[in-house]
């Protein structure tokens, strides 16, 4: 796959000085689709990474008999703390800058640092009509198409609305498929998950349901463990707008650990929901767990992907793992799916399962790890859809 991007665009606040990118990877139909993430220390190298994997995710959903047909992969990102009481302005700004963009050709949302509501209200400060309106000339209907997706967005189940919980489903889906092909139990299986906002929350949540034990959640004060089984319920309950888990809710079980010990958590299975780069080369010794499952975006750094295979460690790639979220708001918005909750998460497991299936498969008969078999995958697709829509 070319790895050099359709469009580059840097950014920098008149009023702050925060730095901003976008980068739109690829065209398809002349749409391109990807988050919008904001975190102190982001790069226009992370930015790029983050695009071309959106093309990846977009690619490997295309299903020639659904309505949905996989958009371009794009990244927005900005060099700023989400916490500082300046963020939300360079937010606003931000959009307005990129509103060209985003009127015609790059659809976004939430991704790290940012929820969708924060997102969705900035973005009508800014004037857009909305973060994904590029897609509506592509939509048979957009006033249905619309309402459906504003109606799957007002839904929320046991108290989280079904947009932070899908993707969660997808990341749990991928890891519950790895456990089934290797005949593994549920029961007494272990996780630890580092990031308790949108995306680990959620994979917790799904995790936990399925009979599994999160033993450890990593927030950005530190680790909660208990070896006997966290209450991830309570804890959910218990967070903040930045996923940060109010102590006074943990029990007597629980018990306070440094920000890095999910790391070395004695688990079968780690889930990075959180920063990209999270496993290095150094710190990778420190894993125990049989697979690592990347609920972030470029969690696990190439080296360490390395010497964890090395070991025996299987990584589940991003690019598959986390891509549900994505997909379910083009299913729902062209109408491969209704509103309802339980067809939205029937929907991304069957998705999920068939995808890490094909994955698993190839990365066994070419003896590759899953993410070239992953990549190998999104390239027959790529392939397909230049045949189908050609490049722009």
């Amino acid at each position: 796959m070319n790895t050099s991007p359709l469009l580059s665009v840097a950014w920098t606040d008149h009023v702050t000085g925060s730095r901003g990118h976008l980068v739109v990877d690829r065209l398809v139909r002349g749409v391109a689709s990807g988050g919008l993430r904001m975190r102190k220390g982001c790069t226009a190298g992370e930015v790029a990474g983050l695009a071309r994997g959106m093309t990846m995710k977009e690619a490997l959903h295309y299903d020639p008999r659904g309505r949905y047909v996989p958009l371009g992969g794009a990244k927005g990102g900005i060099d700023c703390d989400p916490r500082s009481p300046e963020a939300y302005g360079v937010l606003v700004r931000y959009l307005r800058a990129m509103r060209p963009y985003v009127e015609r050709f790059w659809t976004t949302g939430e991704d790290l640092g940012l929820t969708q509501d924060r997102v969705d209200r900035a973005a009508a400060e800014a004037g857009l009509v909305s973060t994904v309106q590029a897609v509506f000339p592509l939509l048979e209907d957009e006033a249905a198409a619309r309402r459906r997706l504003a109606d799957a967005f007002a839904r929320s189940v046991d108290g989280i609305g079904l947009g932070e919980l899908v993707g969660g489903c997808g990341v749990a889906e991928a890891a519950l498929a790895a456990l089934d092909r290797a005949a593994r139990p549920y029961a007494g299986v272990r996780v630890a998950v580092q990031g308790f906002g949108t995306m680990g929350g959620a994979t917790a949540r799904f995790l936990d349901r399925a009979g599994l034990s999160v033993v450890a959640v990593a927030d950005a004060r530190g680790t909660i463990a208990n070896p006997a089984g966290l209450d991830v319920e309570a804890l959910l309950a218990a967070r903040d707008g930045h996923g940060v888990v109010d102590r006074s809710a943990l029990r007597p079980g629980d018990r306070e650990e440094p920000g890095a010990a999910w790391l070395a958590a004695d688990v079968d299975i780690l889930v990075p929901a959180a920063v990209s780069y999270a496993i290095d080369a150094g710190n990778q010794r420190l894993v125990r767990a049989r697979w690592v499952v990347e609920a972030a975006n470029m969690p696990v750094l190439p080296e360490a992907e390395e010497a964890l295979a090395a070991r025996g460690v299987v990584v589940l790639p991003d690019v598959v793992v986390n891509s549900a979220t994505n997909a379910w708001w083009w299913w729902t918005l062209f109408g491969d799916i209704g509103a309802d909750a339980e067809e939205a998460f029937a929907h991304t497991r069957r998705a999920m399962r068939s995808l890490v299936g094909r994955m698993l498969d190839r990365a066994e008969v070419d003896g590759t790890p899953p993410r070239a078999a992953a990549h190998a995958l999104a390239e027959e697709r790529l392939r397909e859809l230049d045949e189908r829509y050609g490049w722009y």
